[in-house]
């Protein structure tokens, strides 16, 4: 019995002939053999040439995710390998390796398995699921992990709406070994933060941005801090540690602010941190109308954009947002801001930075570039694997 296929269109055909991993509806002229949801199918041109081989889902509009241009099956053993593979960077390459530390293991379309993304910290394992194929092929999956890494625990974690989007039938909560009822501790160089595996944000923390707090916390000595949409203080406490003279920590959740505080007292920095909490226009709005400014303003904004329909109202809320911040922040104050909006180029939102210094009428230059940990690797048939963005800028 032959494969079911998918040909493309000739414009749909260019995105898979460079390997992008996502075929959308729109690039579809045609669909043959009746495939199920998860199917394995095979991916044709306009002219039925073999281009690739994926997993096919009629609820969502990335109709296809391509996982290889090779005619093999998307067997188990073909997915236990991707995994052994992303495991083995971040051991050899990367020596994310420590027992009591926390990194990504998998991130999805940047480890050649999209739909799939897996956190470790410590002895246990939070797995995301993003694609309906890979979600069909989990249990193949979690033995691979089981092998490989030997956890305590795996729980799944589900982002909010993708389960809709994608007709996935799955809920949070255990799914082996024994993941932990309460918050656990990981450290990361000399901080620890307790994390909340089961409703904390994301999997749990912003493991992204490990790198981007080591660089904050460089500008933040003897400076006045306000951490915007700080969730459970990764920048707080990194500044507060690295010598700021205070640190505001603004988030709208309760729960986020209660990890705040638990964790600035975890690393003795208790006295400097302010949780608040309050929406981050509206805050900000109010100190600048009010004359309150701050030397380091941080911005860490949840993702604006889900879709490429938002792009544009992302790009306002991002102008709005950093403008506000601008106007809160002293001469020669640091602005250190972010994007994690897939669909959101640095191009685009260093564009929206620069009209929010227009309309403030201040002088901002960008000393630093800034992206995702490298345990986030960004495949360059997928532009959007690069997410995260940002930018340090001196404020004049």
């Amino acid at each position: 019995m032959s494969r079911a296929h998918v040909q493309l269109t000739r414009k749909g055909e260019l995105a898979a002939r460079s390997r992008h991993p996502w075929i959308f509806s729109g690039a579809i002229a045609r669909v043959s053999g009746d495939p199920e949801p998860g199917a394995e199918v095979d991916v044709l041109d306009a002219r039925g040439r073999f281009l690739g081989r994926g997993l096919f889902n009629p609820h969502s509009q990335i109709r296809v995710r391509l996982y290889t241009t090779v005619d093999e099956p998307l067997d188990a053993a073909f997915f236990t390998e991707r995994i052994g593979t992303a495991v083995a960077l971040r051991r050899d390459a990367l020596g994310l390796d420590d027992v009591a530390g926390a990194c990504r293991l998998v991130f999805s379309e940047g480890d050649g398995l999209s739909g799939l993304t897996v956190d470790r910290y410590g002895r246990q394992l939070v797995v995301q699921l993003t694609g309906l194929g890979i979600g069909e092929r989990l249990d193949g999956m979690l033995s691979a992990l089981e092998d490989l890494l030997e956890p305590e625990g795996i729980m799944l974690r589900t982002e909010k709406g993708m389960a809709e989007e994608e007709g996935l039938h799955i809920q949070d909560g255990p799914l082996r070994g024994h993941p932990p009822e309460n918050s656990i501790e990981i450290v990361e160089g000399a901080l620890r933060f307790s994390v909340d595996l089961r409703t904390g944000q994301k999997t749990g923390f912003y493991l992204d941005q490990r790198v981007n707090r080591v660089r904050a916390a460089a500008y933040a000595r003897d400076r006045c801090v306000a951490d915007v949409c700080s969730y459970s203080g990764g920048f707080s406490i990194a500044t507060a540690a690295a010598g700021a003279a205070r640190v505001t920590a603004v988030d709208s959740s309760a729960s986020a602010l209660a990890l705040v505080r638990e964790n600035a007292e975890r690393n003795g920095v208790g006295a400097l941190v302010e949780p608040v909490r309050a929406n981050a226009f509206e805050w900000l709005g109010a100190q600048a109308e009010a004359g309150r400014t701050f030397d380091m303003v941080v911005l860490d904004p949840p993702r604006f954009a889900r879709s490429q329909r938002g792009v544009k109202s992302a790009l306002r809320a991002y102008e709005r947002l950093n403008a506000l911040a601008i106007a809160c922040i002293a001469p020669g104050g640091v602005l250190i801001t972010f994007s994690c909006s897939g669909r959101v180029s640095e191009a685009d939102f260093q564009g929206a930075v620069a009209r929010a210094a227009t309309q403030s009428g201040r002088d901002v230059r960008i000393l630093e570039r800034l992206s995702q940990a490298p345990d986030h690797p960004v495949a360059t048939s997928c532009p959007q694997s690069a997410y995260l963005k940002g930018f340090i800028c001196s404020v004049a």
